[in-house]
């Protein structure tokens, strides 16, 4: 399955698959019930919880700043957007709060398998079975989600990248297009390997 992980033996490496999805959850969670209060102070706590996910041995800083760079038109888009209806306090909250909350959701893809994390989340919601409800469907959904959204942010950044190569003026059909073959590129890679796995 197509995968954004990075071998490692940082921290988040070694630490067991639940409780890593389980801190990392709760991590974003407190940073999405911070209070609605515009200013500095606010802005802070998202950013310094972010650096500190990616301050552990063996992750590092350099990793956060590509994070960064490949959601850099969603952080654009979500500033400018906040800028003109909201103003610079609301802008500058909300953008940084995207940002630590995208790139911690983001370790969990970086830092772990995807059979390891297809496994437990098949055992977290193996309760589910009760209802019902097939815990390993859910489960593979999940997954897919979480390997998803990075991989089209990281092709959107290539896509660009390719672009100002050429020196091509930016256009949102001239980005449309190549993005959206790649996009469809990454679903049939996905949809075979969903294939191999016996999903229809």
């Amino acid at each position: 399955m197509v995968t954004l992980y990075r071998p490692g033996s940082s921290l988040w490496h070694l630490l067991a698959t639940g409780r890593k999805a389980l801190v990392l959850a709760a991590l974003v969670l407190a940073i999405s019930l911070l209070p609605q209060a515009w200013g500095r102070p606010t802005a802070t706590i998202p950013a310094a919880l972010c650096l500190a996910c990616y301050a552990v041995p063996g992750i590092g800083l350099r990793v956060l700043l590509g994070q960064l760079v490949a959601m850099r038109w969603i952080l654009i888009v979500t500033a400018v957007g906040q800028l003109i209806f909201l103003g610079p306090g609301p802008a500058l909250v909300n953008t940084t709060r995207i940002a630590a909350l995208i790139s911690i959701a983001a370790l969990l893809a970086l830092t772990t398998r995807t059979t390891d994390l297809l496994d437990a989340m098949e055992r977290g919601l193996s309760p589910l079975s009760r209802l019902r409800i097939d815990p390993q469907r859910v489960a593979l959904l999940l997954a897919v989600t979480l390997n998803t959204v990075p991989a089209l942010t990281r092709a959107a950044g290539q896509v660009r990248e390719a672009q100002r190569a050429r020196s091509a003026r930016p256009s949102l059909r001239r980005f449309a297009v190549p993005f959206l073959i790649l996009a469809l590129k990454h679903a049939d890679e996905l949809g075979e390997a969903l294939t191999a796995r016996g999903v229809r």
